[in-house]
């Protein structure tokens, strides 16, 4: 309950900046992540992961070999998610905007990921800072990865993940409350 409400306040304090009223349910956060191949992923990023409840499964499902970087733009989400996964090695939980991604990533050596899985409301975001989000995820994805997008607004925004991705599927998740989903998107457009 106090994730429920620490989320709740920053939802009321920030409105659309924050993507939900509540964390994301153990069934929507399983739902994010299932397409990917834990035993051979090598580097996952998480963007705007909030209380955690998509890191959790990911922490629960991934291999001591894969490296997890968080990035969390809001402090207190950030401090919240190092004290409970600062304690794995192979997590680095980043208090940041992610726009600044790929130097994040090149300060830790890393040149490419597998997967990016964000819980950020995009759709939401200023037309500037949804272009710079998909520049960063085109520099960083491997050409077979995919960027793994949460919604409380099933099949709403699936012309607009179109608009910047090759590929696009939509997963339901009827058990969230309320109802949601996640699309899982492959092979960022050249322009848009």
């Amino acid at each position: 309950m106090k994730d429920f409400f620490l989320f709740l306040g920053k939802f009321f304090k920030h409105g659309t900046a924050i993507a939900s009223l509540a964390p994301s349910s153990p069934w929507l956060s399983r739902t994010t992540v299932r397409n990917i191949p834990w035993e051979s992923a090598r580097v996952v990023v998480e963007l705007g992961a909030g209380t955690g409840p998509i890191t959790r499964v990911i922490a629960d499902r991934v291999h001591p070999d894969c490296r997890v970087v968080v990035l969390e733009r809001d402090p207190d989400f950030a401090r919240l998610l190092r004290e409970r996964f600062a304690h794995r090695a192979n997590f680095d939980v980043v208090e940041g905007d992610v726009r600044d991604l790929t130097e994040i990533l090149k300060q830790r050596g890393i040149e490419q990921v597998d997967f990016v899985v964000s819980g950020l409301p995009v759709p939401s975001f200023p037309k500037p800072l949804q272009r710079d989000l998909f520049r960063v995820v085109k520099q960083v994805l491997a050409p077979s990865g995919t960027f793994n997008q949460i919604t409380e607004m099933p099949w709403v925004y699936q012309r607009f993940y179109r608009r910047f991705f090759d590929e696009v599927t939509f997963v339901f998740e009827p058990r969230n409350l309320p109802p949601a989903g996640a699309y899982f998107c492959r092979g960022v457009k050249e322009s848009f």
